[in-house]
């Protein structure tokens, strides 16, 4: 799957490690006063994201991570999810709806993933095979990777 254009946004000096994965919840209130929340705050919240390098000479005071943050460079994760077997088309838009509300369902997790926003549309890039486990609903499902449009 081809990565899109890397961000440089600011996360906790302690967090920044080439690889590592978060989800960008949005910015806190002790945020306001800083004179750089603006550059860490510059994600879309709800958003998955992957830290592809790290700026080591550039740190910040902050008064949420303890050690300042550092600036690190970002792309949006794709995201595996599963989606209904007629939608898995590679490179076509789907729009991602959260469509079963079973919480005892062993697939929960893959069919609600966090990093997917309600309602937006997704790009289906890989598709990674058929669906863990039996859907409760009866559906036929496929496992793909999701990624913004």
């Amino acid at each position: 799957m081809t990565e899109g254009k890397p961000k440089v946004t600011l996360i906790g000096a302690n967090l920044a490690k080439t690889g590592v994965e978060f989800i960008y919840e949005g910015e806190l209130p002790e945020c306001v006063p800083c004179r750089v929340r603006h550059a860490c705050n510059n994600l879309q919240a709800g958003r998955k994201y992957r830290i592809t390098g790290v700026r080591t000479s550039s740190r910040h005071e902050c008064i949420v991570h303890l050690g300042g943050t550092l600036a690190i460079d970002v792309v949006e994760s794709p995201i595996v999810a599963l989606i209904s077997s007629d939608m898995a088309i590679v490179n076509s838009k789907v729009q991602f709806e959260f469509s079963c509300s079973k919480a005892d369902c062993r697939s929960r997790d893959l069919c609600r993933p966090e990093g997917i926003i309600e309602g937006e549309k997704y790009i289906v890039g890989e598709i990674l095979g058929n669906a863990p486990d039996v859907c409760l609903k009866g559906r036929a499902l496929k496992l793909v990777e999701l990624r913004s449009t």
